[in-house]
């Protein structure tokens, strides 16, 4: 029969999943030279587990030029742990325009720090490859702010003060509400380009990035739309995301929807939203659960959150319990918190270093309870310093005691203007 008609015979087979009626056509065209019939025998005898015998395939079709074949034997080559040979072989597709080919020899070079990857997964996104477009996209955005991970931050989070509720020495333990954060500066244009690319190809995580950048514009209702886009496909952080804006819009309903939605996937922050709400609405068994299912998530605000409830319950013990594991976990309003407890307590010494580790991972509240440590202990400078550090922050309090200290020393002019600081923000 004729040689081309088989090929195209055998490789239709194939996709439909009938590999014994394929074989046959394949293999008598590869007997008549025809470099797809033998790529796509490759395909055939690696589906039915022969992987030498499809490398040996592979290999007789790419070195006859087929690209989709040295692609495979490529990537062989690469889960045998081979690189050489694999780049090799990924090298020779990708510079025959193989799509598939540049985004597999990307893969591999950026696995090993090489910085020619960004060079094929640029060449592999304009040919469509949506998940080329999408690393590209989160290359670039790394190349702008100098971040190395693939974290996710789309101006809400579960960093190390995202809810308030703060634990001042004369403040309320109230629970906290989930507060806007600033992410990574991912609105670099190139960036935004391609995760438009591989969001309009389907990519939910790219999505998800778009939405952000969008949110951090300003754009909410563009930035909502491509959320519920992700959401939809199942991405928990984009239901997360839109439940927050849509809680900012006014919509505190919908976006429990969405809260429930994430939470239920196993998402942190949206079980920590969800547990600030029913806080808020005095439903206190239900928060208690859904910080502990934040907390068990990884969210370390579920266990500080957890602390502020049950100081708002006067369950002191439980309290510092909660607190400690969030300030050990790296939580600096709960390290606060926890000082507040054991200072409260009678325990200065104690309570001190927590200050401290509080103050140095940038709490305002932890800064001023320091002064006023200090301030307790006649150490005068030392509680200068430190309230004027919170002062600088912008905390009003601080500044009244920086204003203060220099109407002492007679500096007038300048505890004027602390002290206008001061009356503003009261």
């Amino acid at each position: 029969g004729d040689t081309a008609s088989m090929s195209v015979l055998g490789a239709l087979l194939l996709r439909r999943g009938d590999l014994d009626g394929a074989e046959t056509y394949l293999r008598a065209a590869t007997a008549e030279g025809d470099r797809a019939a033998a790529n796509n025998l490759g395909v055939l005898l690696h589906q039915r587990g022969y992987a030498d015998e499809a490398a040996g395939w592979w290999r007789i079709a790419a070195v006859a030029g087929s690209a989709a074949a040295a692609h495979a034997l490529g990537r062989h080559f690469r889960e045998r742990g081979d690189e050489p040979g694999a780049e090799y072989w990924l090298r020779q597709s990708a510079e025959q325009g193989h799509a598939l080919g540049a985004y597999a020899l990307a893969d591999l070079l950026e696995h090993r720090g090489d910085s020619g990857a960004e060079r094929w997964l640029r060449q592999s996104a304009e040919q469509g490859h949506r998940e080329a477009a999408y690393r590209l996209a989160r290359a670039l955005d790394r190349q702008a702010v100098g971040d190395t991970s693939d974290a996710f931050g789309p101006g809400r989070g579960a960093g190390p003060n995202t809810l308030g509720g703060t634990a001042g020495v004369l403040g309320d333990l109230g629970p906290g509400v989930p507060k806007k954060r600033e992410g990574p500066a991912t609105g670099r244009g190139e960036a935004e380009q391609w995760y438009r690319q591989a969001a309009a190809r389907g990519h939910r995580r790219a999505a998800l990035h778009l939405g952000a950048i969008l949110e951090r514009r300003g754009e909410q209702k563009e930035a909502g739309r491509w959320y519920l886009t992700a959401a939809k496909e199942g991405e928990p952080r984009a239901a997360c995301a839109l439940g927050f804006l849509l809680r900012d819009a006014g919509d505190e309903e919908s976006a429990a929807v969405w809260w429930l939605r994430a939470a239920q996937e196993g998402d942190g922050n949206a079980a920590n939203a969800l547990g600030a709400l029913h806080a808020a609405r005095g439903e206190q068994q239900t928060a208690e659960r859904w910080y502990r299912a934040a907390m068990d998530a990884g969210d370390v605000n579920g266990a500080y959150n957890l602390g502020l409830l049950c100081a708002a319950q006067d369950r002191v013990a439980q309290a510092e319990q909660w607190y400690r594991r969030a300030a050990y976990a790296g939580h600096r309003e709960a390290a606060n918190a926890l000082a507040v407890l054991l200072l409260q307590a009678g325990d200065a010494s104690g309570a001190e270093p927590w200050f401290s580790k509080a103050a140095e991972a940038g709490s305002v509240d932890a800064a001023f309870n320091l002064g006023i440590l200090h301030a307790g202990r006649d150490e005068d400078g030392a509680a200068l310093g430190w309230y004027q550090r919170a002062a600088a922050a912008g905390h009003t309090d601080a500044a009244l005691q920086v204003g203060m200290a220099l109407l002492r020393d007679g500096e007038e002019r300048e505890a004027e203007r602390h002290l206008r600081c001061a009356a503003g923000g009261g």
